[in-house]
């Protein structure tokens, strides 16, 4: 498989260095699959000797990235040759197009077949919109990149996974006051279904298990606490059942998260963002991942931010990053040998999120008691 396209990220924050943190780590038992960072390596190079980091620096294409990984971090020029200055800890809109080409160039790279995977490190948004950049966000971007210009880009999800849990919110960086209104049955059913395709030809689970949490406390307890799991989730469940897909819910969300509740799913869905990322970030803080769903290409990312605040000290852990870089691979390889030529492609490997863990069934229902 080709080596993995790891973009430069806000270059002011942690995930530079997280970058060089990353290639020291790449040795050992389990050693980290071959991977590439587009930059500018003379930027990448003064910040390693910044942090007495003891990691050369190799300025390569694509295709020898893999033969240098072993002995140097195999960095790619951004196309333009634009060069990067910046301080960390001090985000300037200066360096915005060199954030964005790198974006561009990691999803080209892949879909040219000359990289595996995008791994993205960490931006602002801010400093990105303050140069004039159009889009809600680093997901927008790369859907928006997948298609070509004019053509209606697909509806990417955010997934959260960890080898303990995965979740993923049904509506993301909105208001808390706004979520009843955009929670609707056709989002719920849309995302529920995107979901379970990239588990089924990603993930290699063949009969992916998805819970649905409920807004209202106890899941609204029969539209005596709200209406919306009544009239909004249940139906949608309902809808996604008769269509296939092994789903259950609206399940009251204070009980679905503990271990033996975990055991019996392989993704839960949550109407509101912290629904969902604040089990995820209590089990897995460290080691998270982000993944979208729903793009033609494989895409993770650190499940954390620039973190300009301690950006250059040396101190971030790149745990999350090389948890992504790890991920990429796999999700990369089952994705080849999905579509690889011959019949029936070539044999997937399945693995559950819970690598290694026994899989309940999902036959019990989680109330107020399991807690006790």
């Amino acid at each position: 498989m080709p080596p993995l396209a790891l973009t430069l990220g806000d270059p002011a924050g942690i995930g530079p260095e997280l970058a060089l943190s990353a290639w020291l780590a790449r040795g050992g038992a389990n050693p980290l699959p071959p991977f590439f960072l587009v930059a500018d390596p003379d930027f990448i190079e003064c910040l390693a000797n910044r942090l007495n980091r003891l990691v050369p620096v190799a300025e390569v294409d694509p295709e020898t990235a893999a033969e240098v990984f072993p002995r140097a971090l195999p960095v790619v020029p951004l196309p333009s040759g634009a060069k990067v200055s910046a301080e960390p800890g001090a985000p300037d809109s200066a360096n915005a197009g060199a954030v964005i080409e790198s974006i561009t160039a990691a999803v080209a790279f892949v879909a040219a077949k000359r990289a595996g995977a995008v791994v993205t490190n960490p931006i602002a948004k801010f400093v990105l919109t303050r140069a004039g950049f159009a889009h809600p966000g680093h997901t927008e971007y790369l859907a928006a990149l997948s298609v070509p210009p004019g053509r209606t880009p697909p509806r990417p999800v955010m997934m959260i996974w960890s080898e303990d849990l995965a979740v993923v919110p049904v509506t993301i960086h909105v208001p808390l006051k706004d979520v009843p209104g955009l929670l609707t049955q056709e989002l719920v059913e849309d995302t529920a279904r995107i979901v379970a395709r990239d588990l089924r030809d990603r993930f290699g689970l063949p009969e992916p298990r998805l819970v649905l949490a409920g807004l209202n406390p106890h899941a609204g307890e029969a539209g005596t606490i709200g209406h919306e799991d009544r009239d909004v989730l249940a139906p949608a469940v309902a809808r996604l059942r008769s269509a296939g897909i092994d789903i259950r819910g609206p399940l009251p969300a204070d009980t679905l998260f503990h271990a033996r509740a975990r055991a019996t799913y392989d993704v839960a869905l949550a109407p509101t963002h912290d629904q969902a990322l604040i089990p995820i970030k209590t089990i897995a803080f460290d080691d998270g991942v982000n993944v979208t769903l729903g793009l033609p290409f494989v895409r993770t990312s650190p499940d954390h931010g620039t973190a300009f605040d301690i950006a250059g000290t040396g101190v971030a852990r790149p745990d999350s990053l090389i948890a992504a870089l790890r991920l990429a691979e796999r999700l990369a390889a089952t994705e080849a040998a999905r579509t690889a030529p011959g019949p029936g492609g070539a044999d997937i490997i399945p693995f559950s999120i819970y690598a290694g863990r026994p899989r309940a069934s999902g036959a019990q229902h989680f109330d107020a008691e399991d807690e006790l």
